[in-house]
């Protein structure tokens, strides 16, 4: 007889208990909740980039007594919204800062009404010149923000690059540029706020992180902490897209709801949630490399930065992840990383699945190709001997305690992409070919797991499990799922913790009112950090229910019986609390230290053919290498690489934000082009497990990961084929005629 705790174990591919429903469209998002009472919500923008409000034209047309209105001056507490900083303001009252500001709000029972009426309302502005890129922003000859643009800015240092430029064996100077990048979730932007009896407000929605929103209302509505409960609802994907914006949305529908005093929801068309909403950093990275007359590395300047947009948002953090990873898994003795994020007249950019290191990635990854091919050396032997290995340091001074096994990946990344028979091959068939140009190219580097530095001991997250009288044992924290299998990782974490199936465990719904604060949905913790936390709470509840005569692995009749003694009294639960691993330490001031307590590790190969006649690439076979301790669900983590490698195919090669006067032109899926099923490869995924020993069952995070690589062994791979040197990305037919253009100027 089977096990019936077999299916649920750490290592198994155990289906997602949400799925079903999903798949039947029985599942029910924020815009599917009853909407009897409920008024329809709207936002009225600013359609220029920069300048001073000098008032609100109101059609005579409408009669405005239908409606809500909300504007600055109904902000009953800061008209600030809180977040790292609280520059951003709720609604715009005097200046507008970016396109798509939100001015005023409307609410109306008639969601079509409504929609006539935004477009019956006029901000009147005294526009100013608007600074409307990054190179702009640089140059500081239009001040936006304090006296020079500058929203936050780190410097890394380990060594002294100075002292070693001028006796180097070769010293090579590249600059890179990657574009900005829409999250495209499957479900826009939702929420709905409902007047709570006796005051305050409930806030219902696609969100990634309820206590960030929980926070955020606070100050702005004026309330204390239990006035204001907020629950997620089904959440149709997020990929970062969904971690600081739902504050100010929530805010909006609070503020409606609370003067109308019912309830209001409000969903964003696509257009609008493109137009308006945060998005991946554009970026602008210079990088100096010194090596030795053996191709060791020497030295690296990186100079890096990123276009924040009209407000700090979550740029900072983002800054500090994309620094820490600029000098890569690579061991350096001299770094010197330089890191900015500068003010712009854009919509503010935010959280995007990889958080900054996907562009200074891309940018040592394609800078490190330029040394290889410069010094006459094989890119990948040149990055073999220059990997990490145990006992070297990484630019923040993190020791390799343990040898985080590259010549294994590299080897196995070599072997299950056929690399150098596909190389071989490649040439051959560009040597015959008139019609298309074939190329293969690779990347190595790394991902840090959890908040950055001192980050998981500030959050101080808590998980609670509680013994229900019905024989459950209910897993309370504020991570969400949104389609990354968070309910299938927990439930498997607690049913292999305490020896029972997973019909005995239950995942609470995240509810500011029932769960504690387990910090955001965000930095691929969820499973390695929120896990352990659910880990050692199941443990220590297991441990009081053997004084009601049950023991881990016993029968879940005997569990039954158990929790019901158990909770005869009153409830039974159990909290844990994150405790940074033994020997992890940061330095916020100097940062130096340990940035990470776990790295994932990856290699990553990919293939592509360019038509010659188009310029048109695709990438015809991927293979992704990687190591992120132990696998808890084979399936989903196959799914979060699968996914990663396409929306990063959609980065390198097609996804082209375009910006007119600060705001995005072309916001719509007519114009925004995306990869669909026919433009993904097959891709290989593969796993070397070195289990974590402070993750559960050895588990290190694996969500963003997949994002970093794919661009530069793109990018790589196209050179390959076409002689190019590839330097921003999307790689546009455009984008690789220029360059085909400048290779045939270079050689006459």
């Amino acid at each position: 007889m089977n096990d019936p705790t077999d299916s649920c174990r750490i290592g198994s591919s155990f289906p997602r208990p949400e799925a079903p429903d999903k798949l039947r469209g029985q599942a029910r998002y924020t815009d599917d909740l009853p909407g009897n009472g409920v008024l329809h919500g709207a936002t009225v923008r600013s359609t220029c980039a920069r300048g001073t409000i000098r008032g609100i034209q109101f059609s005579p047309t409408i009669d405005w007594s239908q409606f809500v209105i909300v504007d600055a001056r109904d902000v009953p507490g800061k008209n600030r919204l809180q977040l790292l900083t609280d520059d951003q303001p709720v609604l715009a009252a005097t200046r507008i800062n970016h396109p798509a500001e939100p001015v005023l709000l409307l609410a109306h029972p008639d969601r079509e009404t409504l929609r006539h009426a935004v477009r019956q309302v006029r901000v009147l502005v005294d526009e100013e010149p608007p600074v409307e890129d990054l190179r702009a922003a640089m140059t500081g000859s239009e001040r936006i923000h304090g006296d020079d643009n500058l929203l936050k800015s780190y410097t890394i240092l380990k060594g002294d690059p100075d002292s070693v430029w001028e006796g180097a064996a070769l010293v090579v100077e590249g600059e890179y540029e990657t574009g900005a990048q829409e999250q495209l979730y499957i479900e826009p932007q939702a929420i709905q706020a409902e007047p709570m009896i006796g005051g305050g407000v409930v806030i219902k929605g696609s969100l990634q992180c309820p206590y960030y929103v929980h926070k955020g209302l606070l100050p702005i509505l004026d309330l204390p902490a239990d006035r204001v409960r907020v629950i997620q609802f089904t959440t149709g994907g997020a990929f970062g897209g969904k971690e600081e914006y739902p504050s100010l949305l929530a805010a909006h529908a609070a503020l409606l709801a609370l003067k109308a005093g019912q309830s209001v929801r409000m969903v964003y068309e696509r257009d609008e949630d493109m137009l308006a909403t945060t998005k991946r950093h554009p970026s602008l990275t210079r990088i100096l490399t010194a090596i030795d007359d053996a191709g060791k590395l020497l030295a690296l300047e990186i100079d890096f930065n990123l276009d924040g947009g009209a407000y700090v948002t979550l740029s900072p953090v983002v800054l500090s992840r994309g620094a820490i990873h600029a000098a890569g898994p690579y061991a350096c003795p001299h770094v010197r990383v330089t890191a900015r994020a500068w003010a712009t007249n854009r919509p503010p950019m935010g959280a995007f699945r990889g958080f900054g290191a996907p562009q200074s990635i891309f940018a040592l990854e394609r800078q490190l190709d330029r040394v290889a091919a410069a010094a006459g050396l094989d890119p990948v032997e040149f990055r073999r001997m220059n990997l990490l290995t145990r006992g070297a340091s990484m630019a923040t001074g993190q020791q390799m305690t343990q040898d985080p096994g590259w010549s294994a990946l590299l080897d196995h990344a070599l072997e299950k992409s056929n690399y150098h028979d596909v190389h071989r091959r490649a040439l051959a068939h560009n040597r015959e070919s008139l019609d298309t140009r074939r190329g293969v190219g690779l990347s190595t580097f790394m991902h840090g797991a959890g908040f950055t530095g001192s980050g998981e001991v500030t959050l101080a997250s808590v998980v609670e499990v509680a013994a229900l009288a019905e024989g459950l044992i209910e897993v309370r924290t504020s991570c969400v799922e949104m389609g990354q299998g968070a309910i299938a990782v927990f439930t498997q974490i607690a049913a292999e913790s305490a020896g029972l199936p997973a019909s005995c465990i239950r995942i609470a719904r995240p509810d500011t009112a029932h769960v504690p604060d387990s910090g955001p949905t965000v930095a691929s913790r969820t499973a390695m950090v929120v896990g352990e936390l659910v880990r050692r709470a199941v443990c220590d509840l297991c441990e009081l229910l053997k004084a009601h005569g049950w023991t881990p692995g016993q029968s879940p009749d005997l569990f039954a019986e158990a929790c019901r003694q158990a909770t005869l009294s009153g409830p039974l639960r159990t909290r844990s609390q994150y405790q940074a691993p033994p020997g992890i330490n940061w330095d916020d001031a100097t940062y130096r230290g340990d940035a990470y307590a776990a790295w994932a590790w990856a290699v990553y190969v990919a293939e592509t053919e360019t038509d010659l006649a188009t310029l048109e690439s695709r990438v015809t076979r991927f293979t992704a290498v990687q190591e992120v301790g132990r696998v808890i669900n084979p399936i989903l983590a196959q799914g979060q690489i699968e996914g990663g490698v396409t929306q990063a195919i959609g980065w390198a090669l097609m996804e082209e934000v375009a910006w007119r006067g600060g705001a995005m032109a072309n916001n719509r899926l007519s114009g925004y082009i995306v990869p669909t099923a026919a433009d993904t490869p097959e891709i290989g995924v593969h796993f070397l497990e070195h289990p974590f020993s402070h993750g559960p069952g050895g588990a290190k995070g694996i969500g963003e990961l997949p994002m970093d690589g794919p661009a530069p062994a793109i990018c790589a791979a196209l050179d390959m084929a076409l002689g190019t040197r590839i330097t921003a990305i999307p790689a546009l037919p455009e984008r690789l005629l220029h360059e085909l253009s400048l290779r045939e100027a270079s050689d006459e």
